[in-house]
């Protein structure tokens, strides 16, 4: 296989512009929810960032290459690779905004710094739980249903890129409706223009000249101020100071839990490769992953890295290894340069939002084709719960936007709950689902998959998983604060010390739920040892 094909002009083109985008995503909640100065941002935190993309692009270019001469195949795609965006909304709100306020309360000379170094410690973590998670992903990935970890990226795909972007499509129906036609008539409709003009490249273009016609580009001032070379550089005595300032212990409740989710995001898109064909081994994909996210921590960046989901996509338009390591090249430009203010100033993101819808259907579409009409059930029920904690978000957006849990406003409280009831929404139940999505995901669409093949024992002790990760507080359970609902592990605030032991008793929802799921365990059970076939067919 080449390193460079014709089709890695399309990938580079989606990856890049997705990536882009997360760039203008951190430097928007770093300037305005963190307060941080441009010299942090792009003196540190960008060119941090650089060093992960870059030795993890070229890593998984390499990989794919290695798989292409193994197979003797010419059709291997990388692993797609970038910021991991729940991880990194995550970490700017539940970990560096809250160490800033202590340090403020406290009378810290440099607030800033303070949360800055927390970040570094939280991203440090989670590569380390990357890490380790690589050493036991394949036994994991022997005992789960491909049909599970299949639909769980389903309803992400579906949920959070699909019809999250389809909002905003059709907000912009100019752009939105016209670059989204370009994707579905050259990718659905296989046809092409011109002499083979790349889709996304197409898609691209007609939306940045749209976006200029009718004035939603440019965007902003021109970023001459933010241009110049900022060259990476370690930042290990910042890392130190960090770990050993009780960042980690402070909030062990975040990192764990999402380094977790991070690790089962990385296993299950690597097995979305596989479905698609490309088979890569499950231990050095993800020590990649971990080493890059380390790697971004050593040199300024608090922000995680991820192998992300769209494989399958990105392998449908012909992008093989050269997108992997144009993308890390193009992302390391930018970073290093200031160039991402420039690029976000000519090229508004609203034309690339169809290509992200797409990537999102075809995401959920594979589920549905590699795996067997029998068990279309199983990923119906695995769709669920992305939706579910996607409603959960949009409520409290919503919410937000109507002043809850600003200065001087009303915050979130469990009288919420009975107003959400009195128009019969049960928006608790979405937020108990919100928490640990992916787990509950995966676990319900895993049960319904052994029943459905009448291993009830197996699905039994899928439902005990789900009672322990209950009652550790890793779904399900979750608390208030004054702008938001998030996850609470009264396990970690009690062994932490963090002063909130009286969850440790009150631990609602986190009791009831695991309470039905063991007693779900026991009724699969039952069905095992006394349940008879009906004879009917269900198929």
């Amino acid at each position: 296989m080449k390193a460079f094909v014709k089709g890695d002009i399309d990938g580079f083109l989606g990856l890049a512009l997705d990536n882009v985008v997360q760039i203008l995503i951190i430097i928007g909640l770093c300037r305005g929810v963190l307060g941080f100065g441009d010299e942090l941002i792009y003196r540190t935190i960008l060119p941090g960032v650089a060093v992960s993309f870059l030795v993890g692009n070229l890593l998984y270019a390499r990989a794919a290459l290695k798989l292409a001469r193994a197979t003797g195949r010419d059709d291997v795609c990388a692993l797609p690779y970038g910021i991991n965006t729940p991880i990194m909304i995550a970490y700017v709100f539940l970990v560096m905004r809250p160490a800033k306020e202590l340090a403020l309360a406290a009378g810290a000379a440099d607030p800033n710094r303070v949360a800055w170094q927390a970040g570094l410690v939280a991203c440090f973590a989670c590569g380390a739980i990357e890490l380790a998670g690589s050493l036991v992903a394949e036994k994991i990935r022997k005992v789960t249903p491909r049909a599970a970890m299949l639909a769980t990226l389903g309803g992400i795909g579906l949920s959070f890129l699909a019809l999250g972007f389809l909002l905003e499509t059709f907000s912009k129906p100019i752009v939105g409706i016209v670059t989204l036609g370009v994707m579905f008539v050259l990718y659905f409709g296989r046809v092409r223009f011109g002499r083979g003009i790349p889709g996304i490249a197409l898609a691209v273009a007609v939306g940045t000249g749209l976006s200029w016609l009718i004035g939603l580009a440019p965007v902003g001032e021109q970023p001459a101020a933010h241009l110049g070379l900022a060259l990476p550089h370690l930042v290990l005595g910042d890392l130190w100071h960090g770990l050993t300032g009780h960042h980690l212990l402070a909030t062990l409740s975040i990192i764990l839990p999402t380094g977790l989710l991070g690790a089962l995001a990385s296993l299950q898109n690597i097995e979305s490769a596989e479905a698609a064909g490309d088979a890569y081994p499950v231990r050095p994909a993800m020590t990649i992953n971990g080493l890059g996210t380390i790697a971004a921590a050593c040199c300024g960046s608090a922000f995680p890295l991820s192998i992300y989901i769209g494989h399958p996509g990105w392998k449908a338009i012909g992008a093989r290894a050269g997108y992997s390591t144009l993308n890390g090249l193009f992302v390391t430009l930018l970073c290093l340069t200031g160039g991402a203010s420039l690029v976000a100033w000519a090229i508004p993101a609203d034309a690339g939002i169809a290509i992200i819808i797409w990537v999102g259907i075809v995401i959920a579409v594979q589920a549905f084709q590699v795996v067997p009409p029998r068990h279309f059930v199983s990923v119906v029920v695995g769709l669920l719960p992305a939706f579910a904690a996607w409603g959960a978000l949009l409520a409290k957006n919503a919410l937000r936007a109507t002043g809850y849990g600003a200065a001087g406003g009303p915050v979130f409280s469990p009288a919420l709950l009975e107003k959400f009831r009195a128009e019969s929404f049960w928006i608790e139940g979405a937020f108990a689902l919100e928490q640990g999505f992916i787990y509950c995901a995966l676990i319900w669409s895993a049960m319904t998959f052994f029943i459905v093949e009448r291993q009830f024992a197996r699905a039994a002790a899928w439902s005990g998983l789900a009672a322990a990760l209950s009652l550790l507080g890793l779904m399900h359970s979750w608390k208030f604060t004054a702008s938001d609902t998030v996850i609470h592990v009264p396990l970690l605030d009690r062994l932490v010390g963090s002063g909130e032991t009286s969850g440790w008793v009150a631990l609602f929802p986190a009791w009831p739920f695991a309470t039905g799921y063991a007693l779900f365990a026991l009724l699969l059970l039952a069905a095992q040892r006394w349940g008879k076939p009906s004879g009917e067919n269900h198929d």
